[in-house]
């Protein structure tokens, strides 16, 4: 695999911060990963991104990116905290035409407009920003504009991404997950990686695009499993009533309205939503 050869000759990243005043800032969700060998280790994890485009979100001063970059990826980079950006044009200067920064928020970027083709999205996500913006990726179109989702969140957030039914972190977040998509979580972090610690320990999900069951509206399945999990101690009876022809649904595929939202598996939602998508 070929490096750009002025990448080793970088400073560390911390002096990049102590020389451009990089402080870590709670508002924006900003905690700091140094450690190199743990940043190549989560850049590994798409597999091979020799000359593949890839979406970083939120890169601060650069530690991913720098491992993005020596993995031979072609980085577009999202960076709301303007600090940042004189930081990433010196590293985007080390890989001369591999890196373009966007200053901005991801939330309001048309990502996929800015891609050719399909990109990898590889991400130590703000806290603050971080499951919006994945919600976000797993309800646009299908096949979606991104090949993977290789994202850092609070553990938290990874169990409830990954979880299964009848597992306490199971919810919307898992049904939306893994109805067309497999999630797994790839590494865990500690949080003494971080720079300032953050109180909670962290995880990598993966998450790969898989084939969408036929005859299901996404937007059906969100409105289905926020009613669920919305009143997730209430029974289907009573959580799904708002949700017109939810009831009838349930019992043409033989789920017992008597359960709750936690034990109901993504096959039975994606029945439960094509069912009354036909409604």
């Amino acid at each position: 695999m070929s490096v750009a050869p002025v990448g080793g000759a970088l400073p560390p990243l911390r002096e990049v911060i102590a020389k451009h005043g990089l402080n870590a800032s709670k508002a924006l969700g900003q905690n700091f990963l140094f450690d190199g060998q743990l940043l190549a280790r989560i850049a590994a994890v798409p597999g091979d991104l020799h000359d593949a485009e890839v979406l970083e979100v939120g890169p601060g001063p650069g530690g991913l990116t720098r491992a993005l970059l020596a993995a031979g990826a072609q980085v577009t980079a999202i960076e709301r905290d303007r600090r940042c950006i004189p930081a990433l044009a010196e590293l985007g200067d080390a890989y001369p035409g591999k890196l373009h920064v966007i200053e901005g928020d991801a939330l309001a970027v048309d990502a996929p407009a800015l891609f050719a083709g399909r990109p990898h999205i590889v991400s130590n996500l703000p806290y603050n920003v971080g499951t919006a913006l994945l919600v976000g990726w797993l309800t646009s179109s299908w096949q979606p504009w991104w090949q993977s989702c290789t994202l850092m969140f609070q553990k938290e957030v990874a169990d409830r991404i990954v979880a299964s039914a009848g597992d306490d972190a199971y919810g919307r977040l898992a049904v939306l997950s893994q109805w067309r998509s497999s999630a797994r979580i790839a590494m865990p972090v500690h949080r003494s990686a971080f720079t300032p610690p953050p109180k909670v320990m962290s995880a990598v999900v993966h998450i790969v695009p898989g084939d969408a069951p036929e005859g299901v509206d996404v937007r059906v399945l969100e409105r289905i499993t926020a009613a669920a999990f919305g009143q997730r101690r209430k029974m289907l009876r009573q959580s799904l009533k708002g949700v017109p022809g939810a009831l009838d649904a349930l019992a043409r595929i033989g789920v017992d309205a008597t359960r709750r939202a936690e034990t109901v598996s993504v096959a039975e939602f994606v029945a439960l939503a094509r069912d009354v998508g036909r409604g």
